[in-house]
């Protein structure tokens, strides 16, 4: 092929390839996305829903190359359903809304109470949102919520977002729920779903007559002693009976729950001090395996045994203690069992009698009582949980400070 002939044969490749793809990369291209952080669902005065998009502005900020932070951008819709409020934000903003960056998703708790499924399957229908974005349930409005979202420590409420459910693994005061989970809870026949509860600070305890140590575990957003900045919080877990929003976990319940999951890393608690009447011991302690879980599924009352094992270490100590006798340890250890053993039975029959709801997931190992689906079906297991009764065991291993010991 002559040289010319040839480099004319490319030019016209070259130019074919410029405009079959031009339409397609002008419409990609960043500066014609409008890329959502969060969205907040609420319901309204006529029986519609409004829907709060929180859009990310960080193009501008890395374009000025300012370390500064970035106020996101936050617009609201009041339209008959999810689909059609996207819809109506997309020709709002002047550009196309693009969810697979959206971190959390939250629903007020006025909407989580009349059910959630419709949303829910819009969402996990939608190929950009991500299994993984959390699921929170705000006791304020979910507008109001986002709004009041100013991290300390970020400089981009995104990465905020992403570092959310961090705290689960070492404090256990809220679940990493995630839509995705939530979506395989509500069609599951075995378990029923959960998701974060979250909340405004507003500065204040739960209940004045609670001692100082109950206080701390009986905390839940809405209801908390934070002062800071950031006037969005999270402690708790909102419970579920199928789609509709059924109950509330506070602190040491939501502790429970992740033991039951095994989802906690390490932990505080409180315990009564065995050797000072009236007085408590902090204790950090940490799951020693899974807990052993057996169903017995004879009757229509289901007999749930539950088995825990930690070890841990005594976190509060003073000059005079005397927590180093092996003496008084077992008798801390002891004391572990006995709170441990107590708080797990009483968030257990709460889940059971009061909510009608296993967010535990007890119904997977019952579930390998029978021999087929259908006759695990038949059975009615997620009817059955009300009638549950629950033996707990909790065996702890405690030591010393977290660096004193006796030599």
């Amino acid at each position: 092929m002559p040289k010319l002939l040839r480099n004319g044969f490319v030019f016209l490749l070259i130019v074919i390839f410029i405009v079959a793809f031009s339409n397609s990369y002008a419409s990609l291209n960043i500066d014609n996305l409008a890329y959502v952080l969060a969205i907040g669902i609420d319901t309204s005065d006529d029986n519609k829903l409004e829907v709060t998009f929180q859009f990310s502005t960080t193009t501008a900020a890395s374009e000025s190359g300012s370390t500064e932070k970035t106020q996101p951008v936050i617009n609201s819709v009041t339209a008959s359903s999810l689909s059609n409020a996207i819809n109506l934000m997309n020709s709002y903003m002047g550009k196309e809304i693009n969810m697979s960056h959206c971190k959390v998703i939250i629903f007020s708790e006025a909407l989580a109470y009349q059910g959630i499924s419709d949303e829910i399957y819009t969402l996990i229908n939608d190929t950009q949102i991500r299994p993984s974005a959390n699921i929170i349930i705000s006791k304020c409005d979910a507008k109001y919520y986002i709004k009041q979202t100013k991290p300390e420590l970020e400089n981009l409420v995104s990465k905020y977002y992403e570092v959310l459910t961090n705290s689960s693994k070492y404090t256990g005061y809220i679940p990493d729920s995630t839509i995705g989970d939530f979506f395989n809870s509500l069609i599951c026949t075995t378990c029923q779903p959960y998701a974060i509860l979250g909340g405004i600070n507003q500065a204040e305890t739960e209940n004045s007559s609670l001692s100082n140590s109950e206080k701390d575990y009986a905390l839940k957003a809405n209801h908390t002693p934070f002062e800071g900045e950031n006037g969005s919080e999270n402690i708790g877990v909102a419970v579920f009976k199928d789609d509709k929003l059924v109950g509330e976990l506070n602190a040491i319940e939501t502790i429970s729950f992740l033991i039951i999951k095994n989802d906690v890393n390490r932990f505080l608690i409180s315990v009564p001090d065995p050797i000072k009447q009236g007085e408590y011991l902090d204790i950090y302690l940490m799951p020693d395996g899974s807990p052993d879980i057996k169903v017995d599924t004879s009757t229509t009352s289901p007999y749930v045994k539950i088995k825990t094992k930690f070890s841990g270490r005594i976190y509060s100590m003073s000059k005079d203690s005397q927590y180093l006798s092996p003496e008084v340890i077992d008798a801390v250890s002891a004391s572990c069992n006995s709170y441990l053993e107590s708080n797990l039975s009483n968030y257990l029959y709460k889940t059971s009698k009061e909510f009608h709801s296993d967010i535990s997931g007890f119904g997977r190992p019952a579930s390998t009582n029978f021999l087929s689906t259908p006759e695990s079906n038949k059975y009615g297991w997620l009817d059955n949980y009300k009638n549950a009764f629950f033996d707990v065991h909790v065996d702890t291993s405690v030591k010393s400070g977290m660096m004193i010991t006796e030599t």
